[in-house]
């Protein structure tokens, strides 16, 4: 059974997590930003995404700086989709069976 303080730690988390996510489109949605906004914030998600796989596709051993070889091969059938199909959730999918596959296979 849970306890009521552990039941309050998990909604207090939740609201924690939720606010700051979901708070921010409740108050632009109604508003109508400007076209130089909304052209920025169109390029949010790619450097975001740009940031997270280039940190994963390179390593640093000693002075060096290597390539992350079962990343850049799960990376690059991921890309080839990506650009090929534009979609989301095939590009997802496909990143996720390719590294999945490439851990299955070199244990």
């Amino acid at each position: 059974m849970i306890s009521t303080s552990m039941f309050l730690l998990l909604i207090g988390c939740a609201l924690v997590t939720w606010v700051p996510r979901i708070l921010p489109f409740i108050f632009v949605r109604t508003m109508k930003l400007p076209a130089i906004v909304m052209r920025w914030l169109a390029y949010i998600p790619v450097c975001i995404l740009s940031a997270l796989v280039i940190s994963n596709l390179f390593e640093k051993h000693d002075q060096l700086v290597v390539l992350n070889w079962p990343i850049f091969f799960a990376f690059l059938p991921t890309v080839l989709v990506a650009i090929w199909t534009k979609s989301l959730s095939i590009t997802v999918i496909v990143g996720v069976v390719s590294m999945a596959a490439i851990r299955f296979l070199t244990l």
